[in-house]
């Protein structure tokens, strides 16, 4: 409850931080376009994909204001939740790898044993948290590889990260006056 609580707290403070960089210091819609017509389509997705992939460096909203003023922003949006999807997937795979380094699996297995089978037992709870509030789901998506959790379960879980992608679109579309 208490991540919830954080991760909300952190989304309205992304707004309003949103609001005072428009108001205060610069025309965001004017930034935006500009970054826009420099880089290609292709080039962007393919830097969110990789920061999607290994722990989540560039907010997805960044991206996501991106979309706002392409042509097509909610097929841009679907585009982007299936990229941070599939970074997801490649961040679990390699938290599988990640165990087999026998420093790494010794670590777990002692040190942190008692909050792995928490985190087995719970596991969905936190993906869904990761797929849905500004924790990097990267990171939530590398532990449950290293933890071996259920690779179906975590699947289906982390299929929340669309809605995540579509709620943050709508909030920021509004803002960015789409």
């Amino acid at each position: 409850l208490a991540v919830v609580i954080r991760g909300f707290f952190a989304l309205l403070f992304l707004i309003a931080v949103l609001f005072c960089i428009d108001f205060f210091l610069i025309d965001i819609n004017t930034l935006i376009n500009s970054f826009f017509e420099k880089y290609s389509a292709k080039l962007l997705m393919s830097v969110f994909f990789i920061s999607e992939s290994f722990l989540g460096l560039l907010p997805p909203e960044l991206f996501l204001a991106w979309a706002s003023k392409s042509s097509h922003p909610y097929f841009n949006v679907f585009i982007l939740a299936t990229l941070s999807y599939l970074g997801g997937i490649v961040s679990y795979i390699i938290g599988g790898y990640l165990y087999l380094i026998p420093f790494i699996k010794s670590f777990i297995e002692l040190k942190i044993s008692k909050h792995i089978i928490n985190m087995r037992k719970w596991g969905g709870f936190f993906i869904v948290l990761g797929a849905l509030t500004p924790v990097p789901h990267s990171l939530v998506s590398l532990s449950s590889g290293l933890i071996k959790y259920n690779f179906k379960k975590y699947l289906l879980w982390s299929l929340f990260r669309y809605l995540r992608f579509l709620l943050y679109a709508l909030v920021i579309f509004k803002i960015l006056k789409f």
